[in-house]
């Protein structure tokens, strides 16, 4: 791969939450080795509150973020990596990607579904968004040189089952 940083993708279904908060999360902690966008395949249209005071709230930028559907994203950038982070975008058939980009799972609970207090809601957020932290940790870790190697996407898997098992 060339000295550009890595274009990542979080894909999910309504890019209002989990998506979100992986684009914003590798967007500040990745070094300049990457470059993260989110988009959903039935996108809500908003971004959860939830979503953007969590980030606030632990010092990310909560602002410049939008639901949009993964067709803005038809005519570029090329991307390296696309993560599926529900379980129903990484069911549905994505569409082709130009340059191939290598793709994996890490299905997190949906903490927008989660009714009952504020307090509640905010625990859901923020446990969605440590669980897409250790992830994106352990991705942010790999060698560059591990992005060429064929085994990159059963790393990426293994990161998705794993980084909470720790």
């Amino acid at each position: 791969m060339s000295d550009r940083p890595l274009n990542v993708l979080f894909l999910c279904t309504g890019n209002s939450a989990r998506s979100i908060l992986g684009e914003a999360i590798l967007n500040q902690d990745g070094g300049g080795r990457f470059k993260a966008f989110s988009a959903g395949s039935n996108p809500a249209g908003t971004v959860n509150p939830w979503a953007l005071h969590t980030l606030k709230m632990l010092g990310y930028p909560a602002e410049g973020y939008s639901s949009k559907s993964w067709s803005s994203f038809a005519d570029g950038p090329e991307f390296d990596l696309i993560l599926t982070v529900c379980d129903s975008a990484a069911a549905e058939s994505c569409p082709v990607w130009p340059g191939r980009p290598i793709s994996a799972h890490w299905g997190i609970p949906d903490p927008a579904a989660v009714a009952g207090s504020d307090a509640e809601k905010a625990a859901a957020f923020l446990d969605a968004f440590h669980m897409l932290k250790r992830r994106i940790d352990l991705l942010r870790v790999l060698p560059s040189a591990s992005f060429d190697q064929k085994g990159l996407r059963e790393t990426l898997q293994a990161i998705g089952r794993e980084a909470d098992q720790q």
